[in-house]
């Protein structure tokens, strides 16, 4: 998107806080009252264990307000958002960024699903999260059964059915770091499924990074 195409569509729809949505007039995409609420987690504790992921690092709690705003995001078109919530990621990546990071790349919806919403949400958090640290980005996975969205599954159990053998590689990935990017980790069902897929084709090394895991 060009300059000239953003001041415009800033005239004609002034940048509104992610959150409460009050106009913001210094074209952030965050203001300070609710930057200072978000449901952040300790930075001791971003990183949790999901084997066979190396770690899983997520720099806020899926809870209050931020919920209903990645909601919008995720369901309602409002694609704007990633930039706000890429940084919060990149941020949280440079604090406990792995070491011999190779490629980021994303766990990706169906070919159906992306048709119907217009956008792959991890896809877009993925590019965000690629620019602000200047790491490689490249399409790993591809989904190839449009299972049902795992928010709909009600056990553990099931969660980690409706994800197996969803995914496949698109290249091999020998001795490579792999940084896997997704939108929530609940079980992580979906990142260990993804990641097992990664490791098949070679990766050295799989570590995850989600913009919010569930609340604990």
């Amino acid at each position: 998107m060009s300059v000239m195409t953003d001041w415009l569509l800033d005239l004609l729809y002034p940048p509104k806080c992610v959150i409460c949505r009050r106009v913001m007039d210094n074209g952030s995409l965050l203001c300070p009252d609710c930057g200072a609420k978000l449901p952040r987690v300790e930075t001791d504790r971003q990183k949790q264990s999901l084997p066979p992921l190396n770690a899983c690092i997520s720099p806020l709690y899926y809870t209050g307000p931020f919920r209903e705003a990645f909601l919008r995001y995720k369901f309602r078109g409002l694609t704007v958002y990633s930039r706000v919530f890429g940084e919060l990621m990149a941020d949280s990546l440079r604090s406990h960024m792995p070491e011999n990071l190779d490629v980021i790349t994303w766990a990706p919806l169906s070919r159906s699903r992306k048709r119907s919403r217009g956008y792959d949400q991890a896809e877009l958090l993925a590019a965000e999260v690629a620019k602000r640290t200047g790491q490689k980005l490249e399409r790993l996975l591809v989904k190839t059964k449009n299972n049902p969205a795992q928010s709909g599954q009600q056990s553990r159990e099931a969660r980690e059915q409706n994800v197996q053998g969803v995914y496949r590689q698109a290249r091999n990935l020998q001795g490579e770091h792999i940084l896997l990017v997704d939108d929530i980790v609940t079980t992580g069902a979906t990142l260990r499924s993804a990641a097992s897929v990664l490791l098949e084709a070679g990766a050295s090394e799989v570590t995850a990074l989600t913009l919010a895991r569930a609340d604990q």
